[in-house]
């Protein structure tokens, strides 16, 4: 069934007063408010439900509504609804007519709504949030035909994998986080224990041993000889932790062998705890470094400061030159796989001027973007930091904005969640990233 959207009725309440009546309608929320075209977004996410008997789900404007303004303030589920309980303004803006004293949703239906949208339902946010800034002159059409192209990492909530402990984990807890490439190793074998174990006690899987003491004793000797760089101490421990793993899956392994139910319990989390003993620190391919999130990659930027991040790596696409409203975001894009910079903008520039509606006719880049794989049309438009060949003095003038995008990139991050991704499984990483992209476009769109 569609969900039932809300009009304005006009309506007035004896013992209650209309919401536009006690706010100051000047205030940035209640013009953007009035600014978006929620039609549009109610055709574009309303498509994602059949016309069927059931609950009618909650309407579009409180649900868009609500996760622009939680990218925008920077909260979680949580905090959202706190706030959105006690502010007038956070009411207004979802479509409420009067003030309300009860949540008319609860914190799951956030969840369960971002999964049904999916990234591809969620850019029409970010190209509505453009169009609001075309509609209130904060931005003009001619601004998105130039856009400097650039990528980062969206790290996700997990803790610092160390393969000691994360192997110790997966024997007694059912789910942990980690975070770097050497120490990786003792953590993943660690919790991978853990998890299986915790697993074996809740559904009455009796052990021969479960290693819970010694185990945590390896881990504890595994880290201090690391740290006084007794290494090969450190390895001697590190391969009786991995020993301890193999033994409570290979027990697990025989006790399941004749339930069907306890099979198909115990299948992802044995799965993963293979995969996280039989990795090596050098081994080329995918790897675990987190086991309620096997999705992470490993990427090095080649920052002194952060050599390794754990996540998923964005494209980042923002207008070549500062807009009345400021530097706006055109598209974002979580890649997976963690492909080469050049690699990406086969992809990126055909989505990009899909949303925006018009075609690019500049892309400035960094130069991890030479030996770019761009569509043909775009093959002469595309000019990296640092070439020689076809530059003109009014292209290097533009080559020289093309840092323009860190400032953006840093907003983000640290303004708009993008810095540390709490959302789950792959579609959480690209659900996140384009709800950053239309919270900081809207921002900058808001009237007055």
């Amino acid at each position: 069934m569609r969900p039932k959207e809300r009009r304005d009725s006009g309506q007035k309440d004896l013992f209650r007063t209309r919401l536009d009546q006690i706010v100051d309608m000047g205030h940035p929320l209640a013009k953007l408010a009035r600014t978006i075209d929620w039609g549009f977004l109610e055709n574009g996410f309303g498509a994602v439900y059949a016309d069927v008997p059931g609950r009618p789900p909650l309407p579009t404007r409180l649900m868009a509504g609500l996760a622009i303004l939680k990218h925008t303030h920077d909260l979680s589920d949580e905090a959202l609804c706190d706030r959105w309980l006690e502010n007038p303004y956070f009411q207004l803006f979802c479509g409420e007519e009067f003030f309300q004293h009860r949540l008319p949703f609860d914190r799951s239906s956030l969840t369960r709504w971002r999964q049904r949208m999916g990234e591809e339902k969620l850019a029409a946010l970010v190209q509505e949030s453009l169009s609001v800034a075309t509609r209130t002159g904060a931005a003009k059409p001619s601004d998105f035909s130039k856009v400097i192209v650039d990528t980062t990492v969206q790290e996700k909530a997990v803790a610092f994998p160390t393969d000691a402990r994360l192997m110790h984990r997966a024997r007694e807890r059912l789910v942990r986080p980690p975070k770097t490439k050497y120490r990786a190793y003792l953590d993943l074998m660690h919790r991978a224990r853990e998890r299986l174990v915790r697993l074996a006690k809740k559904h009455g899987v009796v052990l021969r041993q479960s290693y819970e003491r010694i185990g945590k004793h390896a881990l504890i000797a595994h880290q201090r000889y690391a740290h006084a760089k007794q290494f090969k101490r450190a390895g001697k421990a590190l391969r009786k932790i991995r020993t301890f793993l193999g033994r409570v899956e290979r027990d697990i392994a025989r006790r399941i062998r004749d339930s069907e139910a306890l099979r198909d319990i115990f299948r992802r989390p044995l799965y993963l705890a293979e995969r996280v003993r039989e990795q090596r620190q050098k081994q080329r391919g995918r790897k675990v470094y987190s086991l309620h999130a096997p999705e992470v990659e490993c990427i090095g930027k080649g920052k002194a400061h952060k050599p390794y991040e754990f996540g998923v790596e964005v494209s980042v696409a923002t207008t070549l030159f500062r807009s009345k409203g400021g530097q706006f975001v055109a598209h974002v894009k979580a890649l997976l796989g963690n492909p080469y910079d050049g690699h990406t903008l086969a992809v990126v520039l055909p989505e990009m001027e899909e949303q925006i509606g018009a075609s690019i006719a500049r892309v400035v880049a960094d130069r991890g973007y030479r030996g770019h794989n761009a569509p043909p049309t775009h093959q002469f438009g595309v000019f990296v930091s640092g070439q020689r060949r076809r530059v003109t003095e009014a292209i290097k003038r533009e080559l020289r904005r093309r840092s323009a995008v860190e400032p953006v990139i840093g907003h983000l991050k640290s303004d708009h969640r993008m810095g540390r991704n709490h959302l789950a499984h792959a579609q959480g990483d690209a659900a996140n990233a384009v709800l950053a992209a239309a919270a900081i476009t809207s921002a900058a769109s808001s009237p007055g």
